[in-house]
């Protein structure tokens, strides 16, 4: 008679291998979860520290340059003033009046002066200006668009409204359950009253900016997190459930963040600040040189403010006047293109 052998029960042998699947499931969520929370405190320390180096960069130079930059403002404001004393005091026939005229325009529309809010000629040419520009612009609309969506689909690409949804629900879910546990009211000495108070003013603070992973580091920190029975099946699968979603948002704000901070170094103070530091690694004063620009900036206005008060004296010739100073001749084009974009930009604060 054949040897029974014995078959262990289906049931007995797939809790195991469940719980184990969940268990090897758990722990690689849990991994991912801790490794996005550092990623996401990491970018936003370096978010916060950059917005801070641009603060003390843009103080300090403009502590250095702010009386560079008025006296560059009186010199704008003496042009002015020169230029009405040559059409208010001297006598031009209608074509040379006119050559004139065009000078003083160039001067505002170049920038190399601020505009005159009295000239209403130049205020017509420049919409008009302004207005052929969005008229030839208009196929150059349509490509930035399509330029945009093309950038935009390589971009982290948000979830839907349900997902956003979702995510709000995560937060406020987490806030509630947070909030629920750490309420001041519900301290029963004073002492514990005070230390949950300050615990309440973060975990209020990250719900209003809606970050959920410092709500998660509170939780994580306090130990304020769910008990789960690494022996329960239903107990693991609705951790990882939970972990997944979490960690669905903890990207997406990571993404976000990275986003900001990149924003943020391509603007014209953020660029300041990253050649600064570029600057800086070569043994090179960023500040110095920045204020040493402006010096030279000074120095040319200057060279026009004589050019001009030498015509109003009539110590110049009206065909040298129209040629203009030697100064704007003698400089680089690009140079005096950036020089002046950044007097406009100053004078016009």
């Amino acid at each position: 008679m054949p040897r029974k052998t014995t078959v262990p029960s289906q049931s007995i042998k797939a809790t195991p291998l469940a719980l184990s699947q969940l268990h090897i499931r758990l722990e690689f969520l849990e991994k991912e979860h801790q490794s996005l929370l550092k990623q996401i405190k990491r970018k936003r320390t370096e978010l916060k520290n950059f917005v801070e180096q641009m603060r003390c960069f843009g103080t300090e130079f403009l502590n250095k340059a702010t009386p560079r930059f008025q006296k560059m403002a009186e010199l704008d404001q003496e042009i002015h003033t020169l230029f009405d004393e040559i059409f208010t005091t001297r006598k031009f026939g209608k074509q040379t009046k006119k050559n004139i005229e065009a000078v003083y325009r160039n001067l505002q529309v170049t920038g190399v002066i601020s505009v005159n809010a009295n000239s209403k000629r130049l205020d017509t040419e420049l919409d008009e200006l302004f207005d052929n520009e969005d008229t030839q612009s208009d196929f150059s609309k349509e490509t930035t668009s399509g330029h945009d969506q093309h950038w935009q689909a390589q971009q982290f690409v948000e979830p839907p409204s349900v997902a956003r949804t979702d995510e709000q629900r995560k937060i406020r879910q987490t806030f509630l359950k947070l909030a629920e546990i750490f309420h001041p009211d519900k301290a029963r000495d004073s002492e514990t009253q005070k230390y949950h108070t300050e615990i309440m003013k973060s975990i209020n603070t990250a719900y209003q900016e809606g970050d959920l992973a410092r709500l998660l580091e509170i939780e994580r920190i306090q130990q304020a997190g769910e008990i789960i029975d690494n022996n329960s099946e239903d107990d693991l699968t609705r951790r990882c459930r939970t972990l997944e979603q979490y960690n669905q948002i903890l990207l997406a704000q990571y993404e976000k963040l990275k986003q900001e901070l990149r924003l943020t170094k391509n603007t014209p103070e953020g660029t300041m600040v990253c050649d600064s530091r570029k600057a800086s690694k070569k043994g090179i004063d960023a500040i110095a040189h920045m204020v040493e620009t402006v010096e030279s900036q000074i120095n040319v206005i200057c060279e026009i403010r004589d050019f001009v008060k030498d015509f109003r004296e009539e110590k110049i010739t009206i065909k040298e006047f129209l040629g203009g100073p030697v100064t704007l001749h003698s400089l680089d084009e690009s140079v005096m293109e950036h020089i002046l974009e950044q007097i406009l930009a100053e004078l016009m604060r």
